[in-house]
């Protein structure tokens, strides 16, 4: 155990006595170390923003959409959903499940002096509290207003300041849309970007006066919302849709269907996996920065073992073992690796919070990442420290004391 001890101790009196080099040795394991767990923290950043994306969805939301049509087992171009299959959907469903289908354009909008080009939402009402949008100023459009096609506008958080109005102020005023006179009824409250969308910059009016007033599409519809009670319904839910938009559509259940049916959890799956790929591949390219650290250790190695000849040969004519010798100089990799794990973390850890103060990226350095970069830094001082070891522990010592 003395041996041991004093032999840990020339190591690092070694590591002391050239301080200069050993911590410009150890940069290259700082600067992978930190890169690999900086990407791993955006990685996983990502990941969570998605599934925080995915819960204000609603993750017991199904989404019906249009697919591809067929004309005796061949494709024969896009179908299109039309509002008779969200009454059909809610004359079927209705009670239990909420049904709110969508129609959707990018717009102009306009206010006295100010423009602005946002994505308007034609729907029902069931629609805001389906999506878990409450109310910030003023109300809702309704249900007789939806079946009278009347003029009216509810909008997202960020649209009164593109129009450049406070949002308690726009309520009980009129827009243009599409040069079209809407008097805005309410003004949402903040749901945050959605990643290919924002919800903020959208406006929404009825349905009816969407497909007969504005867009000039009565017969299209980008999607049908369907939700249901509880996570456990979703699965009656998809079957009685797949009934039902197959009746509409005179598709027989064993013939392909024209529509397509989605679960928030499929979008949390997929997006997910796509995260954690790139997750991967980012630390796998940060994880090269670690092995040229690695390799800049065992060159620093080698040349210690060329200007330390003499004092191995010393050393072994006093008595040390060639495993005494060996474990010395694993111990000087193994210290600048681990130091520089450690440093690295550090730095990573700062990178991490810095890339989220100044670009106000999400980031979540994960515990699973510490210990994996840190270990792959001693596995890496192993590794590339093995070789100088045991080249510094086969001299031979007459030889040893002869090298001037």
């Amino acid at each position: 155990m003395l041996v041991v001890r004093e032999t840990i101790g020339v190591a690092l009196a070694s590591i002391r006595a050239n301080a200069l080099r050993s911590g410009l040795t150890t940069l290259g394991i700082v600067i992978g170390t930190a890169a690999v767990i900086t990407m791993v923290a955006l990685g996983e950043g990502a990941q969570r923003a998605v599934e925080a994306q995915i819960q204000r969805m609603g993750t017991n939301v199904l989404t019906v959409r249009p697919g591809q049509g067929w004309w005796r087992g061949v494709a024969s171009g896009s179908v299109r959903l039309q509002e008779s299959d969200a009454v059909a959907l809610s004359n079927d469903m209705g009670g239990v499940y909420q049904i709110a289908p969508e129609a959707a354009n990018r717009l102009q909008i306009s206010y006295l002096r100010w423009n602005s080009n946002n994505q308007v939402v034609g729907t029902w009402p069931s629609y805001f509290p389906m999506h878990e949008r409450p109310l910030s100023y003023g109300r809702l459009f309704t249900e007789g207003e939806l079946q009278g096609r009347q003029r009216v506008a509810v909008l997202g958080s960020a649209v009164p300041e593109a129009l450049g109005t406070p949002a308690a102020l726009l309520v009980g005023r009129s827009i243009q849309i599409r040069g079209i006179r809407f008097e805005v009824v309410g003004v949402l409250e903040e749901k945050g970007s959605m990643g290919w969308e924002n919800p903020d910059e959208q406006l929404y009016i009825p349905l009816t006066t969407a497909l007969y007033r504005v867009m000039g599409n009565r017969d299209w519809l980008r999607a049908i919302y369907v939700s249901a009670p509880s996570p456990e319904q979703l699965e009656p839910a998809w079957a009685a849709i797949d009934r039902t938009i197959r009746r509409e559509h005179r598709i027989r259940p064993a013939e392909n269907a024209d529509f397509q049916i989605q679960q928030a959890s499929d979008f949390l799956e997929t997006l997910g996996e796509t995260a954690e790929t790139f997750t991967m591949l980012l630390a796998g390219i940060a994880g090269v920065s670690l092995l040229v650290g690695g390799i800049g250790i065992m060159n620093i190695m080698l040349v210690s073992v060329t200007e330390r000849t003499r004092e191995i040969g010393v050393r072994k004519a006093l008595g040390a073992t060639r495993r005494a010798i060996l474990f010395q100089f694993l111990v000087e990799a193994l210290v600048l690796c681990a130091l520089g794990g450690v440093l690295g973390v550090a730095a990573g850890f700062g990178s991490a919070e810095v890339v989220t103060q100044l670009y106000g990226r999400d980031t979540a350095v994960a515990p699973a990442a510490v210990f994996v970069a840190m270990g792959f830094s001693v596995a890496i001082g192993l590794f590339f420290g093995i070789w100088p070891a045991r080249r510094a522990s086969l001299l031979d010592p007459i030889d040893a004391l002869r090298y001037e």
